[in-house]
């Protein structure tokens, strides 16, 4: 990334700003802004998230805060209420009130002298769903917004649920979540009160897992603040971004799709993280893209902008499987609108261990599947947070327990874009089983990289909200749509689907194992497949170089550690993935602050007992000056039984050492036909 010192305007920071809400309480602010803004004022920005501004989040906020600021905007970043230092206790995700407060966020901004009082919202992640949300709710100041990684469905596309199954992601990112609301306030900008603010988080903010465990199909809890319950709530343009390494590029394309006002999306290769730092790479000048957004539609400036395609995303080339790439070759494609007029499916029935041409008829056979819980050992995280090595690896020891069709070697390039359809006629063993369906490019000698894949519950055939088990040895017709992808499969290459009755640890199992019977001929995959050489491919304006204002001054004084480790003992026949992401300790020198993180997860199961699957997360944060020190330490188990899950959790504060506050949790919560 190119660092830029020289910007438009000159840039004034106010550190801490106090903003008030009705109740009394504040949040604290951030703020970059124009120096010469109290006499000409310019539009706000506001980014809300619970991430900590004045430490956590703060080497990121530094590379493009004050780059737009310089660019003619206020720039906000707000603490949600209950996190850095802002009042308060945060209980969960997305609550009315934390949407509450952003409209008295944006009223505030758009008060302020230095604003002419259009605002608008950015952020990835939190972020990106917070202005989604926001914007549903049209406040009047708020003109446009730009989200990265975000979604429009709590329940059907987030890090709880996919396709019905739960995700081990829902345990990991509780854990997070864990840590992160129960931390404390910087007396350096609290006083004396930091104490009492840190106790009433360690005691309030609860153990989120919880209440996501106890919510297994899509109910009230999930509609709220999902955006596609109404499209139509959102009336302000929208530029929307992801990665095909992330787990959120599906909203871009529903975004596109469903919305009715003037929008652009934009998938990358990149993990989860903002387009201008984005790995693996190429990563883009976005920042100049988010600039022309702003001056079109808070600034009222005549630009481009909206002479681009309404879609942008990288076609990826094929490449070996890895868990790690620095960059992935392709190319940018437009298309002119979502479902795109270029692409046309293409249905191929599955044959006995094959995927059949167009056309060709295929006759009915009963193939079976009954998978090991060690198929998905090599399946990466949800969503790659950007701890290599985290996406999948060499998909041929997964293949071993699955059902495998796939075509002749390719003649031709075939390249696909948008969301594969696995349509099946399957019975199974039992009233609760489950399908994964994964996509891989085959190389001629046998290596196979995960292209796509999807997940489904088959209790949750008919839809999440009311699932039915399933009556053993009855047919049922199921459709899996696997996530949206661009791809290249060259020529040499082979397509393979490939069916499993279990992906763990990426999917909790089943209660118990099941064998599933596919009949082909009835069974189908549609590929969208999008022409090679098509003519009517709208013209690109390249992409600029990244580029942003100097990152943070950050010293590490401990070295962190990363490692992602598969092991299987043969005398016990246990195996485990085991996950550690330590950052090490860094001195933050302008604010005097030492801070420690590490995360450690784990995920076990013992040979093929359904009922063996545990998951366990920890985790350590500190943060000292001086001979001050606060730490606090979470731990969470989660295991089952074929009826329940049952849920271990541990919290506790430290002081200089000592400890000042402990508490323990242990739930059992029924399984929902998961």
């Amino acid at each position: 990334m190119r660092t830029v010192t020289q910007l438009p305007k000159q840039i004034i920071e106010e550190e801490n700003v106090w903003i008030p809400l009705p109740g009394g309480e504040r949040l604290a602010a951030r703020i970059w802004r124009p120096a010469d803004s109290d006499e000409r004022p310019v539009p706000g920005i506001l980014e809300y998230i619970p991430y900590r501004k004045r430490d956590l989040t703060a080497g990121r906020d530094a590379i493009h805060h004050p780059y737009l600021a310089g660019h003619g905007y206020a720039c906000v970043r707000v603490d949600i209420r209950g996190s850095g230092e802002s009042d308060g206790v945060l209980t969960d995700e997305y609550l009315e009130q934390e949407q509450l407060d952003a409209e008295e966020v944006l009223a505030w901004i758009a008060g302020q002298p230095w604003c002419t009082g259009a605002t608008g919202m950015m952020g990835i992640s939190w972020g990106g769903f917070a202005a989604l949300q926001v914007a549903a709710r049209k406040p009047p100041s708020l003109k446009a917004i730009v989200i990265s990684s975000f979604t429009d469905d709590r329940y059907g596309d987030d890090m709880h649920y996919m396709g019905g199954c739960l995700l081990s992601d829902n345990l990991a990112e509780a854990s997070t979540m864990f840590a992160y609301s129960t931390l404390p306030p910087d007396p350096a900008l609290v006083g004396d009160r930091w104490r009492d603010m840190w106790l009433e988080r360690l005691d309030g903010s609860g153990l989120w897992i919880e209440n996501w465990l106890s919510h297994q199909r899509r109910d009230e809890y999930w509609r709220h603040a999902s955006v596609c319950e109404n499209y139509s709530d959102v009336q302000c343009p929208v530029l929307a971004s992801s990665g095909w390494a992330d787990g959120y590029s599906n909203g871009v394309f529903r975004l596109m799709s469903n919305l009715n006002v003037p929008r652009k999306g934009l998938i990358g290769p990149w993990s989860h993280k903002y387009p201008h730092l984005g790995v693996p790479g190429p990563a883009i000048g976005y920042l100049q893209e988010v600039v022309r957004w702003w001056d079109h539609w808070l600034a009222g400036k005549e630009n481009d902008v909206m002479d681009e395609p309404m879609l942008r995303v990288w076609l990826q080339d094929s490449v070996p499987p890895s868990t790690a790439y620095e960059t992935r070759p392709g190319r940018w494609v437009g298309e002119p609108s979502w479902p795109s007029p270029h692409i046309a499916p293409s249905v191929h029935s599955l044959d006995a261990h094959r995927i059949a041409r167009p056309g060709e008829e295929v006759a009915e056979r009963g193939l079976e599947i009954e998978s090991p819980l060690s198929v998905g050992q090599f399946s990466g995280k949800w969503a790659s947070y950007n701890a290599p090595p985290d996406l999948p690896y060499d998909q041929r020891e997964e293949d071993g327990g699955s059902l495998v069709f796939e075509t002749d070697p390719l003649t031709e390039r075939c390249e696909i874009l948008g969301a594969p359809l696995v349509e099946l006629e399957v019975e199974a063993s039992e009233p609760v089983a489950m399908v994964a369906a994964r996509l891989s490019d085959v190389y001629p000698d046998g290596r196979a990289t995960r292209v796509t894949y999807g997940l489904l519950n088959l209790t949750h055939r008919d839809g999440h909200e009311h699932p039915e088990p399933l009556e053993p040895g009855r047919r049922y017709q199921v459709a899996i749509e696997l996530n949206g992808v661009a791809q290249a499969f060259p020529p040499g290459h082979r397509i393979r689907l490939s069916l499993s009755t279990s992906y763990w640890p990426l999917a909790w199992p089943p209660p118990c194992r099941g064998r599933l019977r596919v009949y082909t001929g009835a069974s189908t995959i549609r590929l969208p497949v999008r022409p090679v050489a098509e003519p009517d491919e709208l013209p690109l304006r390249p992409f600029d170089e990244p580029e942003g204002t100097p990152p943070l001054t950050v010293t590490q004084l401990r070295p962190g550690e990363q490692r992602w480790t598969v092991s299987r003992d043969l005398v016990d026949y246990e195996s485990a993935l085991e996950i550690v992401k330590d950052s090490g300790e860094d001195y933050f020198e302008d604010i005097d602050l030492r801070v420690g993180r590490r995360a450690y997860e784990r995920y076990s199961w013992l040979a093929d007992d359904f009922s063996s699957a545990r998951g366990e997360t920890a985790w350590t944060m500190t943060f000292a000056r001086g001979d001050w020190e606060s730490r606090t330490e979470t731990h969470t188990v989660l295991t089952c039984t074929p009826a329940e899950f049952v849920l271990h959790a541990e919290l506790d504060g430290y002081e200089n050492g000592h400890r000042v506050f402990s508490r323990n949790w242990n739930r059992v919560i029924p399984r929902d036909l998961v």
